[in-house]
């Protein structure tokens, strides 16, 4: 029999590889960034056409490359960063791998431009599928500059797995973020289809935190430090009150290097324990460092996950690092009476010792009697107390003596203002004799039907309602708005702008009204009917979470996520009493809806128990 082992072609492993490390255009932003920082650049500007489905140039005035190492930096395995096996337990650098530019270069089109401060010349390298055009020399800057076109030009089935550009760009967005938290001290720019989204200079960390997530930024910010012999915590966590409902602004840090790690993200939980509310999450932007030997980065393609030889050493200092911050900054409720200047002893009475009161009481003080007999030596500290004249008891009933006859009047003459009556919401006062429906516990609406017994979720059943009057609303653009007395001003972060921005249509056509939007905030001045002032920032963080996390990729898609956000917070919650009226009325309105089986997120809003079934259990 002929052998039926081979080896892969290099184009073809390096497409393999390109499965690992390329997953969208955001993690070819990723590598080419990292790579721009070891180059020791002080300057790097991004630059992204059409989500970067066109176009990702990263352009840094790094140290160069020369003639031979620009043309390995394409070869798999080549790479500057180790030179044997035990320098994976010492690194300093970011990209050490050497399969992100061949994985690169193997699904797109990959242009670099790249010279040293000494060299005359430059090299420019052109490669397409892993096929190197032309490489010539030429005249450009020190520094270098990496155009990564038509990525996946070659993989049409990967290609088509990309999302909508507002999805991408917002990964892309996600990891430019992690790259320039990490490194304040350079200078980052970034553009998109020729529009410049950020432009961060050289600053200190606190500073780069506040021009990426916005102004508002500073006053939720709490500095942590902790240094010991395992770890130093460097950074700064969010004020319990600034808590999201999203975990957009939850970054680790381990060696200047972004990592995920729910452990980790527990002892913070941990330490937040009774400030937050639920569901929502605190804020934190932590740098770790600790020795290179104690952690294990080549565990994942895309470097985002660590081992750690003791975790739970880690997790302890963590969370008492947290917690001494939030106590320190009189952020968690603490019990010092020091920290009270109300309770401080004064100065004055600092070295005197304590005297007991002293009382003097007019033991022959009587109230009863007329004011000529007040005894004026009653005296309390000094002072003087001289009873008013009283007037006789007998004037207290006058006025219910008859003016004729001197008689009490006949009680039966008197009149009462009548009580104040008040109509309930439902114009019924009828004692429920024929109550078809009840409420348990306060979560369940219990009705009967022909066959048994109906259980419906109230929750649940109200989101149905509630989605379907929304979607409808969006899909018809007819909706009522109330507008408001004194319009409502709301601050967000510039990525959660850009969201509201994108889903601004369509939450128009539910009833709300925009005045202004800025880059930070924005102004409501209508809202849909029902809603309340004080639900319209509970809407919109809900809102901003959902599209996070479900990231629609077409305009039913973001119609139907917003028809869902909205659903989720005006929906009445469990354990929220309702009257009969508004119980028939939810069980009525909720089988007139299109799909009454199931809530916007496909859960049961009720079930059915036969009277069979029922029987069953006596038996």
């Amino acid at each position: 029999m002929t052998d039926i082992i081979q080896l892969l072609p290099d184009h073809v492993a390096n497409q393999i590889a390109a499965g690992e490390v390329v997953q969208r255009p955001a993690s070819v932003v990723k590598e080419l960034l990292e790579n721009a920082i070891d180059a020791e650049a002080t300057e790097i500007k991004l630059i992204i056409k059409d989500a970067g489905k066109t176009l990702v140039r990263v352009i840094d005035n790094g140290k160069g490359m020369s003639v031979t190492d620009a043309r390995l930096s394409f070869e798999r395995h080549a790479t500057s960063k180790i030179k044997s096996a035990e320098d994976l337990f010492q690194l300093h650098t970011k990209g050490f791998r050497g399969e992100a530019l061949a994985s690169i270069a193997s699904i797109a089109h990959v242009e670099l431009k790249t010279k040293r401060p000494n060299d005359d010349l430059g090299t420019t390298i052109e490669i397409e599928g892993s096929v190197v055009k032309s490489q010539e020399a030429t005249v450009t800057p020190t520094g270098t500059s990496v155009a990564v076109k038509n990525l996946f030009f070659n993989i049409p089935a990967r290609r088509n797995f990309l999302k909508s550009n507002n999805v991408e760009i917002r990964h892309i967005t996600d990891e430019f973020h992690r790259v320039a938290l990490t490194h304040p001290n350079i200078a980052f720019a970034f553009y998109h289809n020729g529009n410049e989204l950020f432009n961060l200079h050289t600053e200190n960390y606190r500073q780069r935190i506040v021009h990426i997530f916005g102004n508002k930024t500073n006053e939720k910010l709490v500095p942590v430090e902790e240094e010991t012999e395992v770890l130093k915590v460097s950074g700064f966590i969010g004020k319990p009150e600034f808590s999201k409902k999203t975990r957009s602004e939850q970054f680790f840090f381990v060696n200047n290097r972004y990592i995920k790690s729910p452990y980790l993200n527990h002892a913070i939980s941990a330490a937040y324990e009774g400030l937050l509310k639920d569901g929502y999450h605190a804020s934190y932007f932590l740098n770790f460092t600790v020795d290179p030997k104690t952690i294990d980065i080549n565990i994942h393609p895309t470097k985002t996950e660590i081992k750690f030889d003791d975790e739970h050493t880690l997790y302890a200092i963590l969370r008492s690092s947290v917690k001494h911050s939030l106590g320190q900054f009189n952020i968690a409720p603490v019990l010092d009476f020091e920290q009270q200047s109300s309770f401080n002893t004064p100065y004055s009475y600092k070295d005197k010792t304590v005297a007991p009161p002293k009382i003097e009481v007019d033991r022959s003080f009587n109230p009863f009697e007329d004011g000529d007999q007040t005894k004026e030596k009653s005296t309390y500290n000094a002072v003087n107390f001289k009873k008013e004249p009283a007037a006789s008891w007998e004037s207290l009933y006058v006025g219910l003596e008859s003016k004729g006859n001197g008689k009490i009047t006949d009680f039966s003459e008197l009149t009462f203002e009548s009580e104040a009556k008040t109509d309930f919401i439902f114009k019924s006062s009828t004692i429920e004799t024929n109550k078809t429906t009840f409420q348990l516990q306060q979560k369940y609406i219990v009705s009967t039907i022909k066959s048994g017994m109906l259980i419906i979720d109230q929750n649940r059943a109200h989101q149905r309602i509630l989605y379907e009057g929304f979607l409808k609303h969006i899909t018809v653009k007819e909706a009522t708005s109330q507008q408001l007395l004194f319009p409502l001003e709301l601050s967000f972060t510039p990525n959660e702008i850009h969201i509201i921005k994108d889903v601004k249509t369509n939450l128009e056509h539910t009833g709300f009204v925009f005045s202004e939007i800025s880059e930070e905030r924005l102004t409501v001045t209508g809202v849909p009917v029902g809603v309340s002032d004080s639900e319209v920032s509970i809407i919109l963080e809900q809102l901003i979470s959902d599209v996070e996390n479900d990231v629609p990729d077409a305009s039913f898609s973001a119609a139907d996520v917003l028809a869902k956000s909205m659903a989720k917070s005006l929906a009445i919650k469990n354990g929220q009493t309702l009257n009969t009226e508004e119980q028939e009325h939810m069980v009525d309105s909720l089988f007139a809806c299109k799909e009454p089986n199931v809530s916007p997120t496909n859960r049961p809003t009720f079930i059915t128990m036969k009277v069979d079934d029922i029987e069953k259990k006596f038996m």
